[in-house]
């Protein structure tokens, strides 16, 4: 291989000026007819669908029961992992809803639950761990129970017919 060249060169610069021009690539949106306002309203539309609220209900939640957490007796850092599995809950939820594909949304759905479900369990190891009290465990647990109903009604509402089939085989009958 010629020193001055990097390798895949060729495949990087297809187009004959050598630039990216993110208009190629953005021009079939349909966001050229929205005003920055209704832009702006769509992108946020995921902030008022129940199951969103309630996420941000449980982040809040889980913030406030591991503030109370003792740092000596968190010998297994779970301040940090419970705030990760709530904060995904939310950003994942809007992940969903900005993806709009079924197999996006389903893929998101899956992280949704492993996170909330972790964080359920890890109420249990906090109560083993005398890491605070037994009724803020329970509240939080009750919160993600909510969470679990509202997030079935959410799942149930995708659309299975709003998808591009992406050779992965999941999600399909």
């Amino acid at each position: 291989m010629p020193e001055d060249k990097e390798p895949f060169d060729d495949e990087l610069n297809d187009d004959e000026e050598g630039d990216f021009n993110p208009e190629d690539y953005f021009n079939d949106m349909d966001d050229d007819d929205l005003s920055d306002e209704e832009l702006q309203k769509d992108m946020d539309s995921h902030k008022e669908l129940p199951v969103f609220k309630k996420a941000e209900q449980i982040r809040e939640l889980t913030q406030r029961i591991i503030d109370t957490f003792d740092d000596e007796k968190d010998i297994f850092k779970m301040k940090e992992q419970m705030f990760l599995n709530a904060c995904m809950l939310g950003a994942k939820i809007a992940g969903a809803e900005g993806g709009d594909l079924y197999t996006l949304r389903m893929e998101n759905a899956v992280v949704i639950k492993m996170h909330a479900r972790e964080l359920q369990s890890q109420t249990s190891l906090c109560k083993a761990e005398k890491l605070c009290s037994r009724e803020y465990l329970q509240l939080l647990r009750d919160e993600i129970e909510e969470f679990r109903k509202l997030f079935v009604e959410w799942v149930n509402s995708f659309d299975k017919l709003n998808d591009i089939q992406d050779d992965w085989g999941l999600f399909y009958d």
